[in-house]
């Protein structure tokens, strides 16, 4: 689970959620994001379902970027317990999310792989989501993750076997012109 190691404070206000994302808000490092459309309290819970189900979706190929972390402790008391005596323990942690925040990108996928795990990664969160392209970002190193050591050794004797066509086919069309 996402949450801070550790916070210069244990407790802190509820504070607001108003207006837009200003930070945030654009894709910094994928080709496609996830976009919040509503302001919420994420928690670190949802947000790691929402991942899971990404990186199953997409089977462990490309890149998958968290673009919030919960950094917000939310107290509770217990149960059954009369007012007063105090503030309550911090219970779990959330990310506070306003309308146009990136949540998630990801990059080294087809575009309709990677809009179908934004749309299950979606489901998971408690609020309207929208995938989005960026356009520019058509040059991301992504590494390879799926290519086995048997991949790669198919891919180099598929080379090699390629060479050599071409250096008899050089050699028949040297052998061609020396006859006439």
């Amino acid at each position: 689970m996402l949450m801070p190691k550790r916070t210069k404070f244990r407790k802190q206000f509820r504070g607001t959620m108003k207006g837009k994302s200003n930070r945030g808000n654009k894709i910094a490092h994928g080709q496609y994001g996830l976009v919040a459309l509503e302001p919420a309290w994420i928690t670190n819970r949802q947000i790691e379902a929402a991942r899971i189900a990404m990186t199953r979706y997409i089977r462990r190929g490309g890149q998958v970027w968290i673009k919030i972390f919960p950094d917000k402790p939310v107290t509770a008391k217990p149960a059954e317990t009369r007012m007063g005596s105090g503030k309550g323990s911090p219970e779990y942690w959330v990310a506070v999310v306003k309308p146009g925040r990136v949540l998630f990108e990801m990059a080294g996928v087809p575009r309709e792989i990677a809009a179908e795990a934004m749309r299950l990664a979606g489901h998971k969160l408690p609020i309207k989501t929208k995938f989005i392209e960026n356009e520019g970002q058509g040059d991301v190193y992504v590494p390879v993750v799926n290519e086995t050591l048997a991949d790669a050794k198919k891919a180099a004797h598929a080379a090699a076997v390629e060479e050599m066509h071409e250096a008899e086919a050089k050699a028949e069309e040297g052998g061609d012109a020396s006859e006439s």
